[in-house]
């Protein structure tokens, strides 16, 4: 609890996206058949890190771009809920159940990035901490909200300073010349740029 548990890779074509990160990071992508919407997860060393969602969907807005969206796992999603919109947070999806899995909700936080904030009926997720990076205008300012308002544990995550807000992913290799080799020159900097728009950040362990 009180960490991020989740990621969804919400791009236009999850076939490709699926192609290149598993040939670039070894992920695999397999339907999840205890799953009620049989949806597509993300494996990593055999246990489940995601889910994959295709935007052509209708229910995604005409023109969503592609984005991977961070889950949060809360004590309670209707009350984090109204904090968040009481300082500052827009909301996009109000809580709802889940399929008796959890209860979920979306917002875009006060400085311009998605999340989602999830509170478990069961399984809550990742099995180990991961700790993603927040970009945003206001890093300061944005700590404040997720550790005060959110509840967001310390060290769970990464606040870095950005004109264009988002969260990111950081995910840790054991060889990073390989993945940097099977990226093809994606891998700038650190970040992993995927044909489909997606961005990821890779280290090494």
């Amino acid at each position: 609890m009180n960490g991020f548990c989740w990621m969804d890779l919400k791009t236009h074509d999850p076939a490709g996206a699926a192609e290149f990160l598993s040939t670039v990071l070894n992920w695999h992508f397999a339907v999840d058949e205890d799953d009620w919407r049989r949806a597509t997860k993300i494996y990593e060393n055999g246990r489940p890190v995601g889910g994959v969602s295709d935007l052509s969907q209708p229910v995604y807005p005409p023109g969503t771009p592609a984005h991977i969206a961070h889950y949060l796992a809360v004590d309670d999603v209707d009350r984090r809920t109204e904090a968040a919109t009481a300082h500052g947070a827009r909301l996009v999806v109000p809580p709802f159940d889940a399929g008796g899995q959890g209860r979920i909700a979306t917002l875009v936080d006060p400085f311009g990035a998605p999340v989602s904030l999830w509170q478990p009926g069961g399984s809550t997720g990742w099995e180990e901490p991961r700790r993603p990076v927040l970009d945003s205008p206001d890093p300061a300012g944005a700590r404040r909200f997720y550790r005060e308002v959110l509840g967001l544990g310390p060290d769970r995550a990464e606040f870095g300073t950005a004109d264009v807000p988002g969260w990111r992913p950081v995910v840790l290799v054991d060889d990073l010349p390989a993945v940097t080799a099977r990226a093809a020159g994606r891998l700038r900097d650190g970040l992993l740029h995927s044909p489909q728009d997606l961005v990821l950040e890779v280290r090494a362990r």
